[in-house]
């Protein structure tokens, strides 16, 4: 993620918070030119006051970032990271981000999952006791629509057809990376997506969910660094620190760098992208 995108009390330094469009579009066209593997952007509409106080209320949206982000890069992939399923219609998904892929000209990956704030569901609406059931028929409902022009779908959920969707994205399928902390985010991962990006795992329960599942070929999986780098500072520990995360299973790796500025943050990344093994990685705050 771009500095800035999200604020988290316990994590995000004070410059961040003075971060905006400018700096985000500076962040993404480096990382475009540097060869990372993709932006990412988090999804909440509304936290609540009291989470607010645990994990940040800055959020912005990730249609509008990664659609104002791909105006200024040419190769990077555009991830949601993650889109919350029960927020959305399928068909609504596949329409706004299948006319993303299209103006980016294929470069969406839909990272998705269940939710974990019973209030933000009631606000908009959204059922939250069986949204995991949902979020699997939705999965399947994306899968069978995207780059549809008349999709069909029927489930207990969600039935549709004679409508038309144009524009949508000219591909007929999209890369989906499903989210979440346990071994049932990486089942619906294994059986419904292309890829998995878990998160509040150590290493050791990564390896462990990973080797109980028969993990396809291509199957990316996307995984935190766990701390932040330092490679200008401390390049043999970053080295060290990927090293890890790759032995965990990682084919991509998310980091974060030390850095004080924006500046300083810039540099961190073109030094992260000279590394062995190669990040390959969103960057995140």
């Amino acid at each position: 993620m771009p500095p800035g995108v999200i604020a988290h009390p316990a994590y995000t330094p004070a410059w961040e918070h003075h971060v905006g469009p400018e700096q985000f579009v500076e962040a993404a066209k480096l990382a475009d030119e540097l060869g990372y593997s993709h932006i990412g952007v988090s999804e909440h509409v509304a936290v609540p006051t009291a989470a607010a106080a645990e994990r940040g209320g800055t959020y912005w949206d990730p249609l509008a970032t990664l659609s104002f982000l791909a105006a200024h890069t040419s190769r990077i992939r555009l991830l949601t990271q993650v889109l919350v399923l029960g927020y959305h219609h399928p068909l609504a998904v596949v329409k706004r981000y299948g006319t993303l892929d299209r103006l980016s000209g294929g470069r969406v990956v839909l990272g998705v999952g269940v939710g974990s704030l019973p209030e933000e569901f009631e606000l908009l609406g959204a059922s939250y006791s069986d949204r995991g059931e949902r979020a699997d028929e939705a999965l399947r409902a994306i899968k069978a629509s995207w780059g549809q022009r008349e999709p069909r779908f029927q489930g207990q959920h969600y039935d549709f057809s004679d409508f038309v969707i144009d524009p949508t994205s000219h591909r007929s399928s999209v890369p989906i990376w499903v989210g979440g902390s346990t071994r049932r985010s990486l089942r619906r991962a294994v059986e419904l997506g292309d890829g998995w990006q878990p998160f509040g795992m150590t290493f050791g329960g990564y390896r462990s969910a990973l080797a109980a599942f028969d993990i396809p070929p291509g199957f990316e999986v996307v995984l935190p660094a766990g701390i932040p780098i330092d490679p200008i500072g401390a390049p043999e520990a970053a080295r060290d620190t990927l090293g890890r995360v790759h032995d965990a299973g990682a084919t991509i790796v998310n980091i974060g760098v030390v850095a004080s500025s924006m500046d300083q943050w810039l540099d961190q990344i073109r030094a992260a992208a000279e590394l062995d093994p190669p990040s390959a990685a969103t960057v995140a705050p």
